[in-house]
């Protein structure tokens, strides 16, 4: 047989990829946690319906792993940050997550998270040419 590899990707591509991984995955982890995926996202508006930012992340299995975080500049250091970071952890709590993970560039918000009881438990040096990059990590309390 002759194979080949090729550069691109299409919808079929990817949709063949995560469904063969996830099965893969399913026989290795406990029966009780099969089937557990469940993307999530909040989203921040203003008085208007203008989205000023939101998280955008999924139930993994038995945690919580947020994708995206992102505030508009207008908003930041006012409250919603942590407020929805807590509204994450309360939607982790009811879907019996055991822990929430995230990560986050060095110039992004490392301090915030911290702050908010995320522990670092990685990284990598040298991320364009000068930032870190850290993987946190937040046990939920039952």
């Amino acid at each position: 047989m002759n194979y080949s590899i090729t550069k691109q990707i299409d919808e079929h591509g990817k949709q063949y990829v995560n469904k063969e991984l996830y099965q893969f995955n399913l026989e290795h982890f406990p029966q009780d946690l099969a089937g557990r995926y469940e993307e999530v996202g909040l989203v921040l508006k203003d008085e208007n319906d203008n989205i000023r930012g939101g998280i955008i992340g999924a139930v993994c299995w038995n945690w919580f792993e947020v994708d995206k975080f992102y505030l508009d500049k207008s908003v930041r250091k006012m409250g919603y940050g942590t407020k929805m970071l807590a509204e994450i952890e309360k939607i982790a709590l009811e879907k019996q997550c055991d822990f929430i993970k995230l990560d986050t560039l060095s110039f992004q918000a490392l301090g915030f998270y911290e702050k908010n009881g995320y522990q670092v438990y990685g990284s990598i040096d040298n991320v364009g040419r000068e930032f870190t990059h850290y993987y946190l990590k937040k046990d939920i309390q039952k």
